[in-house]
């Protein structure tokens, strides 16, 4: 029987991870918890409506071929809020829903601008996601937002249901595509935004559908790349684009206050290159069942997904590795938090795994419709889930899988109004109309453009603690993640707007007082239960 150590090995390798040499891990600051959860590793995926993966959750038709992975449900599932006969078969939009098979995992890119999402919900009428969202795919057809997988693709998703905990009532912190999403997760808020006077190229940069209003500082709306990243300016796919800076706070200010160790871990992080001015290349690139996502995309590394990249106080500019595997996490190893897959493998087998670990995979494995696909999102995440549970820190570890955006895909359910917006991008009442925003800010400042709660997001949590077979129906939203974390390290609200201070909390996934929940240990190719 291989040890814990070896499977993490495997891992890397089959990931392409360079696992370090051992040595003995440094300490890993404060471990003062208000739960019995010490680490808690968010796994931050792509582009996912609930529907789109749990739509008919938990019953799976057989695929075309035959195959059967997901099997019956255990008869005691909850019920979820899913797509119920009328909306399969008498749904408001042009079209029905439909499943989509296994044999059919890439699909179309759909569109999931921030006024798009909010015209398809048309006022909570939910009926308009065809003519404002829908990509003509060349197998599904033009109204390929209506399709949905089931657990005979997204196998694992929903063997991780039927064991653990899930949300069916988690949304989008705001409507809009991956940097809003990305944001919300570590400071509860897209304002703060300054729109970088040049693009790469040198000529003048663009603020339309990136900021608010088209106005050079306000909320984020869209994927504008940052500002403090090299690999932004040394992609030659790249050069075109507009970039921003974020100002305030995030979650990595307060967990660097408490001591409490750290890092955001991307896939093609590491840079392969430095450019003739000394600026770091990141080349690396994969193929999927997509192809490859150099071609299909900007390679492994997307910048726009790394969201403390935004922030001058956590970026890691120069993408500098760590200066040795035994200070990952850590503020003393030069890479300021900020790292590739690899080092996670690295501090998961060397045993000094940080308390906060946030996971973004390479872009050929992330979930995005046009360039990955759930099959290959499947084999990275549980590789990474199976590596977890078979080392020392699964007793003690809490496993949030989530999604920065729905891509567009349909979801029938209509999220409360949070954040309220008149920006000319709004549409979710008409033009311009996203309520009536208010103060929320010291001294009166309105954050204008943070139209929200978004689109429905799944939302699944893996851990001893968990609650086992269990939908939460209380609303979340992105920003419950951070809000999380804040209070089990008690490191106070950011402030400033953040929603973490009005965010629904996590805690009725878990049961603190029972911790027995099992490892659950699957295939990576058929995401189905191994012995």
């Amino acid at each position: 029987m291989h040890s814990w150590w070896t499977r993490a090995m495997a891992l890397g390798a089959a990931a392409g991870f360079i696992l370090l040499p051992a040595s003995p891990a440094s300490a890993q600051g404060s471990s003062s918890t208000a739960t019995p959860i010490k680490h808690v590793v968010v796994i931050f995926q792509e582009n996912v409506s609930y529907d789109h993966y749990f739509g008919t959750y938990p019953l799976a038709a057989p695929n075309n071929d035959g195959t059967v992975y997901f099997g019956a449900p255990s008869s005691s599932t909850p019920h979820a809020n899913g797509l119920n006969p009328g909306l399969l078969k008498n749904n408001p939009n042009l079209a029905n829903p439909f499943r989509i098979d296994r044999s059919v995992p890439v699909t179309c890119d759909e569109d999931h601008n921030y006024g798009d999402e909010q015209a398809a919900a048309d006022g909570g009428l939910m009926d308009k996601f065809v003519q404002k969202l829908s990509c003509n795919d060349r197998v599904l057809g033009a109204a390929s937002t209506m399709g949905y997988y089931d657990g005979n693709t997204v196998t694992a998703l929903w063997n991780y249901a039927q064991h653990f905990a899930m949300s069916d009532n988690s949304f989008g912190t705001t409507y809009g595509p991956s940097t809003p999403g990305a944001l919300n997760l570590i400071s509860g808020n897209t304002f703060g935004a300054t729109l970088v006077p040049l693009r790469p190229n040198g000529k003048p940069a663009n603020p339309a559908g990136n900021i608010a209003n088209s106005a050079t500082t306000g909320a984020v709306i869209g994927d504008p790349r940052p500002g403090y990243d090299d690999c932004v300016v040394t992609n030659p796919k790249l050069q075109s684009t507009s970039m921003i800076t974020v100002t305030g706070s995030n979650v990595g200010d307060r967990l660097n206050a408490k001591g409490v160790t750290w890092g955001w871990f991307q896939g093609g992080f590491a840079p392969t290159g430095v450019d003739a001015l000394g600026r770091a290349i990141c080349g690396s690139h994969h193929a999927g069942l997509a192809g490859d996502d150099f071609v299909t995309t900007v390679g492994d590394y997307i910048p726009h997904h790394e969201p403390f990249e935004y922030y001058q106080q956590t970026a890691n500019q120069h993408h500098t590795r760590p200066s040795h595997p035994s200070l990952i996490g850590t503020s003393s190893d030069g890479a300021n938090h900020q790292y590739d897959l690899a080092d996670f493998t690295a501090a998961l087998h060397r045993g000094n795994l940080p308390a906060v670990t946030f996971l973004k995979a390479a872009a050929y494995q992330d979930g995005h419709a046009g360039y990955s696909d759930p099959l290959d999102e499947q084999i990275f995440l549980v590789n990474t889930i199976n590596a977890i549970m078979q080392s020392p820190y699964w007793s003690t570890t809490a496993i949030i899988i989530s999604y920065d955006d729905s891509d567009g895909w349909y979801d029938h359910q209509f999220g409360p109004l949070v954040t309220q917006s008149n920006v000319s991008d709004d549409q979710l009442f008409g033009p311009g109309n996203c309520g009536t925003p208010t103060a929320t800010q010291p001294g009166g400042t309105t954050q204008n453009g943070r139209c929200g709660y978004g689109p429905r997001l799944p939302l699944v949590i893996i851990s001893p603690f968990a609650r086992q077979n269990y939908i939460d129906h209380r609303v979340t939203d992105q920003s419950s993640i951070l809000r999380f974390i804040e209070d089990n390290w008690s490191l106070g609200r950011i402030g400033n707007g953040s929603t973490d201070v009005v965010a629904g909390q996590l805690d009725g996934m878990f049961n603190f007082s029972g911790g027995s929940a099992p490892a659950l240990i699957l295939d990576p190719a058929t995401g189905a239960v191994l012995p």
